[in-house]
């Protein structure tokens, strides 16, 4: 790796749709949990810190991990992921290197895109570097809006509107950002949207009227299926077709 790199994985979330106690990143795929399959495939980055944001059931997951050398951080109130990042400061707001975001819930993930994702940021010395997609079906999904070829935001689907919505070019919810501009900017994003969360995409303009407007990248995936993650029990099911 060309930089020193942190990772942060978000697993704080119960998982409402899942309609269970269990946490969301605990449920199983081929009798793995969604969380081990992220951690493995993210270790193999030789991170100097792998850290786990949790929250519900908190201990619960902690008690499962065990095995795995980690550090956590308890975001008591789900506020969204933004405000996830945000309890990570103490840990990581000093740090030179750069950090990877991504989500306990997209076991489909591989090494291959992680480290090309890593790469496209380190080789451009970007500010933050977006995982992306091109998809037939983008319901779900933040929108990349551009103008010309330049990112201006990211949109979330409950926030979007209708000319929006049909935006094919998709954030996947994984990012690499430089762990000092992502301090000292995080705090910048506001809850002023439908959720009332502080969503992490948010950082994306905060960053573009900061002056990094060159700095601010797209690493595209032609795999959609591995940034997909699983909100109900049926799309868990339909993810162990491509485990």
């Amino acid at each position: 790796m060309k930089n020193k790199l942190a990772i942060i994985i978000l697993a704080a979330g119960k998982g409402t749709r899942m309609n269970s106690d269990l946490p969301k990143v605990l449920h199983q795929i081929n009798n793995k949990t969604m969380i081990e399959y992220v951690i493995e495939k993210t270790k193999k980055l030789n991170p100097e810190k792998l850290i786990v944001v949790v929250g519900y059931k908190y201990n619960k997951v902690k008690k499962h991990l065990s095995d795995y050398k980690l550090e956590y951080v308890l975001q008591k109130e789900q506020k969204g992921t933004g405000h996830a990042v945000m309890q990570c400061a103490e840990k990581l707001q000093d740090k030179d290197c750069d950090t990877l975001i991504l989500s306990g819930d997209v076991p489909l993930i591989t090494e291959k895109t992680l480290i090309r994702l890593y790469e496209t940021h380190a080789n451009n010395n970007a500010a933050a570097t977006i995982l992306g997609a091109q998809v037939n079906n983008p319901y779900g999904y933040g929108r990349i809006i551009r103008r010309g070829d330049n990112i201006i935001s990211i949109v979330e689907e409950k926030d979007a509107d209708d000319k929006q919505k049909n935006i094919n070019e998709i954030n996947a919810g994984i990012y690499i950002f430089n762990n000092n501009i992502l301090f000292k900017n995080i705090e910048k994003i506001d809850n002023k949207n439908t959720q009332s969360e502080y969503y992490l995409p948010d950082m994306i303009p905060i960053l573009i009227k900061s002056g990094f407007k060159d700095k601010v990248i797209i690493c595209n995936t032609d795999n959609e299926y591995e940034i997909k993650g699983a909100n109900t029990i049926e799309q868990l099911t339909e993810l162990e077709k491509y485990v």
